[in-house]
């Protein structure tokens, strides 16, 4: 891979994805695949004005054994250092840079009964922090390429090939291709937010879903909510891009106004399996039948890990005809996949979709239907011959999408 455009990447994410404030803290999440370009971006983010640096590796085979060899009391047990951990990030509030690179079927084989009894164990423990921190630091999530997830999604390729491609993908898709990755960064923020504006300005409250694969669903929305897409603020201003790619504008819908069916149109990769075909049928604002040709039971389990895991925290609007759905890879990856086309997205809701939402308690926020979980799990619906018609207040229809693309 060309050094300058992985320079240049990185410092999209310390700059655009982050954008570090003088003196701040960051923290890195990565995986062991990429050394190199975390050292570049360590690099990047102390240029930009950072403080403090740390990086925490992880490493997935070793989560594996984990799972493997480990009890499930011992894989749910918090160590004291945990929550101390927990307890500093919430009173420093760090920024945080997640770097993922994980084979897709990394975690295939393990008992998917301990592994989602643990992680729902270890959820509910540290979501109180989770909550108090929620929209106070600035986070970015984006990618480098693991040897197997490169395999993965370009198996025809050796290891090396394989690598080098997914670098170019990656970067395409994450508009880092270029000379100037900050500057177009800059100008696709401005052209989300244009159809950010014209949404909210349609006073909409409901949309319908269309498609020839069978998907016939209408989803509420909140009135007080906004659509949002690229970068977003904090509680204390700072402006940063949560996810790079991303071509999604959302917002929360409303939580428990939900009815119909919907189909995949891509593999969902969860718990380090992929969940192939699949369906989801909801009657009263909740998932009441799942069916999917492979890992159905990882679905099952996904809706029932609390209350607000069988509904629906986000709906989002992305064009078939997008950079990403073009390429033609399928990156069994969420954070790509989900930039493909529409998506929706089962459990938490984001409470900063609301206007005004920093005055609001969180009794506020679940009254006008901003749903709750521990898990936010995105799942792709978009196809090329959708149709979404949004409804106003005043019963008016307004084509949203139409062949799959926006209608505006």
């Amino acid at each position: 891979m060309n050094k300058l455009q992985m320079r240049r990447y990185a410092k999209l994410l310390a700059k655009t994805g982050i954008n570090v404030k003088k003196g701040q803290w960051v923290m890195v999440i990565a995986e062991l695949d990429q050394p190199e370009f975390v050292e570049m971006a360590v690099e990047e983010l102390y240029r930009a004005g950072a403080g403090k640096v740390t990086v925490e590796w992880s490493h997935q085979p070793l989560t594996a054994l984990h799972y493997r060899y480990q009890k499930e009391k011992t894989l749910s047990e918090i160590a004291k250092w945990e929550i101390e951990k927990w307890e500093l990030r919430k009173s420093e509030l760090p920024a945080m840079l997640y770097l993922e690179s994980e084979d897709p079927d990394g975690l295939a084989g393990i008992d998917q009964e301990k592994m989602t009894a643990v992680r729902l164990s270890r959820m509910k423990a540290f979501k109180p922090y989770r909550d108090a921190m929620d929209n106070r630091y600035q986070w970015c999530i984006a990618a480098v390429p693991g040897k197997k997830w490169a395999k993965k999604v370009f198996p025809h390729l050796n290891v090396n090939q394989a690598v080098e491609k997914l670098w170019d993908a990656i970067l395409t898709a994450s508009r880092a291709d270029g000379p100037d990755p900050v500057r177009e960064w800059m100008r696709h923020n401005d052209e989300i937010a244009k159809r950010c504006d014209y949404l909210n300005g349609l006073g909409l409250v409901a949309l319908e879903y269309k498609s020839s694969n069978g998907t016939d669903f209408r989803v509420g929305l909140i009135p007080e909510a906004n659509f949002m897409g690229g970068g977003e603020e904090d509680l204390n201003g700072r402006y940063f891009n949560p996810n790079i790619p991303s071509e999604e504008i959302f917002t929360s819908p409303k939580a428990g106004d939900a009815e119909g069916i919907v189909y995949s149109a891509k593999p969902l990769s969860y718990q380090g399996e992929l969940i192939e075909n699949f369906s989801m049928r909801f009657e009263g604002g909740k998932v009441v039948e799942v069916k999917a040709e492979k890992n159905a039971h990882l679905l099952e389990k996904m809706i029932s890990m609390d209350e607000g895991a069988a509904k629906l925290g986000e709906v989002a609007l992305i064009a078939y005809d997008s950079p990403i759905n073009n390429s033609g890879v399928l990156f069994y990856h969420t954070l790509f996949d989900e930039n493909a086309s529409c998506h929706l997205a089962l459990g938490r809701g984001f409470t900063n979709c609301v206007r005004g939402y920093e005055t609001m308690t969180k009794e506020d926020l679940d009254k006008i239907g901003i749903n709750d979980s521990v898990i936010h799990v995105d799942f792709m619906i978009g196809t090329k011959d959708l149709e979404v018609i949004g409804i106003t207040k005043n019963g008016a229809r307004v084509p949203v999408f139409k062949a799959g693309n926006w209608a505006f």
